[in-house]
């Protein structure tokens, strides 16, 4: 399976899980599920740092990984069929441990987990993933822009024609904001598990679950869509599609996720920025880095970041473990006392700790911690873990 394995996809896993710590250190020590980071930081390296990660990170990064998962499902069906083993009794073995390590890490480690949701969705993708590459796509695509091109026009056309009670900035909710900052501050660790449900809950209800199909689902269906017409196995052979699609991508996406600093910052810009210019720049980072990885000195380059990628599981459980011991009450309590440059400065210092540990990991052992359970537990047979030292 090693030697199978695409080294610029792991590049990417590796660049998904830096992005996501961009997005996600925010959630880590302050309570910003309840009030906008833009009306937070407002000055000096605050503010552009913010800014930074808004407009190159912010919902670019979730979808790169929902894309990812979607693309790793379908190496994993084209291998079963090889194997002549069932994909959806062997993708459903793989769902319920991810649904397992979810609820673990969501409410007893970080209220923020995405993996109870990719599993969960995991099981709908059961249906989809028969159908033909160019059909994914389609279906992909129809089934995040319409929704996204609704929503979009009748937040655009509240702004435009109500007042501005109606069309206001994204508001916040002080009370639980006070709530969140006292508990995860100094709260035991039952009472700080206690908010973690809430804020689970906040974000997880039936709503959001709707709200995934539409959000989350289809790149999982795009992911798949790439993987069945091997746009990425082959870059060579697709070069000139790659290319349109990055520049594209990029410069429209980019000029989309300015959108709200260079015109009025309400929840019609935000929403435009986000969900059309946020996804945009994921496709333009997927096929820019897939293009650029082709060459022997970027490939160098980028390779260390291939190690975090093929423990992209276990650094993303890493992360939450790190951040909550740091902020928590029940570590070192440091929750709404840092700015958020410290806190970017942070997240370098840990990708860089992890991007280490990572690396001598993988020089002994073929699979991170979490990825040898994982692979355990879907084929119900232990494989080798060791690496085996060669004899010269």
């Amino acid at each position: 399976d090693e030697k199978k394995r695409l080294v610029h996809v792991d590049i990417l896993r590796g660049i998904a899980i830096l992005g996501i710590f961009l997005v996600n250190m925010s959630s880590f020590h302050m309570p910003i599920l309840y009030i906008d980071g833009y009306d937070v930081w407002t000055t000096g390296s605050d503010r552009l740092l913010y800014m930074f990660s808004d407009i190159f990170a912010q919902t670019s990064f979730y979808p790169l990984f929902a894309f990812l998962f979607g693309f790793g499902a379908i190496i994993l069906y084209e291998r079963s069929v090889e194997k002549g083993i069932s994909f959806p009794v062997l993708f459903s073995r793989r769902m319920l441990f991810l649904l397992f390590i979810g609820c673990i890490h969501a409410f007893f480690i970080w209220h923020g987990d995405i993996l109870i949701t990719y599993a969960v969705l995991g099981f709908v993708f059961l249906l989809f993933y028969k159908l033909k590459g160019k059909t994914l796509l389609i279906v992909g695509s129809l089934l995040y822009m319409i929704p996204v091109m609704i929503l979009s026009l009748i937040m655009v056309f509240t702004s435009l024609f109500f007042s501005e009670e109606l069309a206001t900035e994204v508001t916040a909710d002080y009370e639980l904001v006070e709530q969140s900052q006292d508990v995860y501050q100094h709260g035991s660790f039952i009472e700080v598990t206690k908010q973690r449900v809430q804020d689970w809950y906040y974000v997880n209800n039936i709503v959001g679950l709707v709200m995934y199909l539409f959000f989350i689902l289809p790149f999982f269906l795009l992911g798949a869509g790439f993987a069945k017409l091997r746009w990425l196995h082959e870059p060579s052979l697709h070069k000139r599609k790659l290319i349109v699609i990055a520049i594209v991508c990029f410069i429209v996406g980019l000029a989309i996720k300015w959108l709200p600093y260079i015109t009025v910052y309400h929840t019609g810009t935000t929403l435009i920025q986000d969900e059309l210019g946020g996804p945009l720049l994921t496709f333009a980072y997927i096929t820019g880095i897939t293009l650029l990885v082709q060459k022997d000195s970027v490939r160098r380059l980028l390779h260390p970041l291939s190690y975090i990628g093929k423990m992209s599981m276990s650094n993303y459980l890493f992360q939450s473990i790190v951040c909550t011991l740091l902020f928590y009450s029940y570590g070192f309590g440091l929750y709404g006392q840092v700015s958020y440059t410290t806190s970017f400065i942070l997240i370098f210092v840990i990708y860089g700790v992890q991007w280490l540990a990572s690396y001598i990991w993988l020089k002994h052992y073929r699979f991170g911690p979490m990825e040898y359970v994982w692979r355990w537990f879907t084929y119900s047979k232990r494989s080798a873990m060791k690496r085996q030292i060669e004899k010269g």
